[in-house]
């Protein structure tokens, strides 16, 4: 099957996926961030946090965003060590996340069981300026590897920085990132290989790995958008995959 969609809480599905199963997790976790205060962190939707006042979208809230420095921390390094069993030996996981919890979250990578590799960074162009400050254009992949990297077992060359605009156009999701910026991190992964996201969303990730000849396991804890992913994900494949897979029912 060429992905698989399960629905449901992150670590509860990830304790289900059988150890040493996927070559790479890449995933965009609720980065519980977005505010000033620890009370602004914890009280507000993802909506109010991610979306500017005058924004022209109505794209719904996505649940998971409202935890404190320390629960995050504790529950984003439960998720990885779990993803960390579920990976072959010399895997990768590739995190995003934003300044705020960058530190944490190498922290939670290396806590997890992973050796930290190093950072790369994805450029928004079309960001909010914000006066007297500096432009907040950038969000961050942390990434790392099950033990030794295995240079030959997937000899590509990867850049450490990405350059494109959230998707304006059919953007379906309130932090949804550019497929071609994915197309390009699944390429981390070994070809004929399977990519894991413990936080489908729409599904960009699960569509990017199937566009570049990968395979997909997903989780994601809303109805709605695991809604979308799976319509998103049937769109990737060929009339020949249709007839082989289908999400999990």
């Amino acid at each position: 099957m060429p992905y698989t969609l399960h629905r449901g809480d992150a670590l509860t599905a990830l304790t289900g996926i059988p150890d040493s199963s996927v070559d790479a997790v890449i995933t965009d976790p609720p980065y519980n961030s977005g505010g000033r205060t620890s009370s602004e962190r914890t009280g507000r939707t993802a909506r109010s946090k991610y979306t500017s006042a005058d924004a022209e979208h109505n794209l719904a809230n996505f649940p998971d965003e409202n935890r404190d420095q320390r629960s995050y921390g504790y529950w984003l390094t439960l998720l990885l060590t779990e993803s960390y069993r579920a990976t072959v030996e010399s895997g990768t996981a590739l995190v995003f996340t934003d300044w705020r919890q960058l530190p944490t979250t190498t922290d939670a990578l290396q806590a997890a069981g992973w050796t930290w590799r190093g950072i790369a960074s994805w450029h928004k162009p079309v960001s909010r300026p914000q006066k007297g400050r500096l432009k907040q254009s950038c969000e961050y992949i942390v990434w790392g590897t099950k033990g030794p990297v295995d240079a030959n077992r997937n000899p590509v060359y990867l850049p450490g920085l990405y350059t494109a605009s959230q998707p304006r156009k059919d953007r379906v999701h309130i932090t949804q990132k550019p497929v071609e910026v994915m197309r390009e991190l699944v390429k981390i992964c070994p070809p004929a290989g399977t990519v894991l996201d413990p936080f489908t969303g729409s599904g960009t990730t699960g569509v990017a790995a199937l566009l570049e000849g990968r395979r997909f396991v997903g989780v994601e804890l809303s109805d709605h958008y695991a809604d979308i992913a799976e319509q998103r994900l049937r769109n990737a494949l060929t009339q020949d995959d249709f007839d082989l897979a289908g999400p999990e029912e």
